[in-house]
């Protein structure tokens, strides 16, 4: 019998196959995009800008800033997207809700960013002030979800509308079926592009995208990748987002609360091999969570290297 002949890509980790790829001019161009929050103190707007101009050369599809539970954050949101439409050359993406507001201030945002030239929205629901993972209670006089959001956005100007989606089921649903119904709703009223909330159960997450390519859903899905520099702070985010972090997770981290070197390079291989998988499975567009952190900006850049993206840091 003739021995079987192995490519030698084949027998390569997902990090070394990723360079395999590129080194043979077969990888598949990447659509990165990055997520920032909006500085609170001159110290952390120094941070955020240090992360901007860090990930800024890998040529990004879009960066979106975040708003605070209820909108806390909003006047803080609108001059960061407007300084990054007017200092950079990268397209920003404003976040919006419709928690603890009357219709009308919510389209006066919307009017105002166009106005500005945002050409691109993130409509969330949002979270009550003080109250993130708690019982929503819409006003009588607001949009009372994502889904009346995303519809008001579009009747006021041609936006494109992304929209968010959790893998796992997000924690006031009642099942992942009527998480895909509400991701149609979202559709069907003009949301072109969904991301994900980080996640690290990749089969969970391929699971439940087949389902929603079943349901008839075709706009492209982002999983949001969270590399893990803080374990501590992960588990308390985690905890309030509802998302399941996987025993092997945190069997990685145990204890490490005092090893930040070690922490690193665990994080990054474990968030390169997650990246190189989703790639492999279709999902090459990948949305990452800075967290205005350096050492995340740090991660995400030597992740989007192995990736293929090439960008030339700035000094």
């Amino acid at each position: 019998m003739s021995p079987v002949v192995v490519p030698f890509e084949s027998a390569l980790g997902p990090v070394a196959r990723a360079g395999a790829r590129q080194a043979g001019q077969t990888a598949r161009p990447q659509s990165l995009s990055f997520e920032f929050g909006p500085p609170s103190t001159p110290e952390s707007e120094e941070d955020l800008w240090a992360c901007i101009r860090r990930l800024e050369p890998l040529s990004p599809e879009f960066v979106s800033v975040t708003y605070g539970a209820g909108g806390s954050t909003r006047e803080r949101t609108h001059r960061t997207v407007r300084r990054i439409l007017e200092e950079t050359t990268l397209k920003p993406a404003a976040h919006l809700t419709c928690v603890d507001a009357p219709r009308g201030e919510v389209n006066e945002v919307i009017q105002d960013y166009w106005d500005a030239g945002i050409r691109h929205l993130v409509a969330l629901r949002g979270d009550p002030p003080g109250q993130l993972g708690g019982v929503y209670q819409p006003r009588t006089d607001g949009y009372a979800n994502a889904t009346e959001l995303t519809q008001a956005i579009g009747r006021i100007a041609p936006f494109e509308i992304s929209v968010s989606l959790y893998p796992q089921k997000h924690p006031e649903s009642p099942s992942l079926d009527h998480d895909i119904d509400v991701l149609k709703a979202k559709v069907d009223v003009g949301a072109t592009r969904a991301i994900t909330q980080f996640f690290y159960d990749i089969d969970a997450f391929l699971s439940f995208a087949d389902k929603v390519r079943k349901a008839g859903v075709t706009i492209p899905i982002l999983p949001g990748i969270m590399p893990v520099s803080n374990f501590k702070g992960l588990r308390k985010m985690a905890e309030r987002c509802g998302i399941p972090l996987p025993d092997w997770l945190v069997a990685l981290f145990k204890g490490l609360d005092r090893d930040p070197g070690t922490r690193q390079l665990i994080a990054s291989a474990l968030a390169a091999e997650m990246c190189v998988r989703l790639t492999e499975e279709g999902f090459g567009d990948l949305h990452f969570y800075t967290l205005n952190r350096a050492a995340h900006a740090e991660l995400v850049y030597a992740i989007c290297r192995v990736l293929g993206s090439r960008g030339e840091a700035k000094k």
